[in-house]
């Protein structure tokens, strides 16, 4: 996964007043789903109530890279009604799956 600064993606989802943060969850989502997770597409966030069930998804995705280390309703609750917390954990999360914390995940 690609290593990023997590106060660097808050800062710049916060700057771009969520812009970033839109393109962040398509770009991680893609990474996901290249490792074997089954997120469907980024736009769904636009359709209200949708919307959480995208975020639900790509919680699980989360959960599916992280081998079970990152539950899917914990990130769902981060990533959902505190994303300015979330979204920074979840970066530290992808950070440690890139260097391999986690361990391989199996790839579809």
């Amino acid at each position: 996964m690609t290593q990023n600064s997590p106060v660097k993606v808050l800062l710049l989802s916060i700057v771009t007043l969520g812009i970033y943060a839109i393109i962040w969850l398509a770009r991680t989502r893609g990474e996901m789903v290249a490792r074997g997770a089954g997120i469907p597409t980024t736009w769904l966030i636009i359709i209200p109530l949708v919307n959480i069930w995208y975020y639900w998804q790509w919680s699980a995705g989360v959960e599916h890279v992280t081998g079970g280390k990152v539950s899917t309703p914990v990130m769902f609750l981060l990533m959902w009604l505190i994303s300015f917390v979330g979204i920074p954990y979840a970066q530290s999360v992808f950070n440690k799956v890139g260097q391999g914390e986690y361990g391989t995940v199996a790839t579809a």
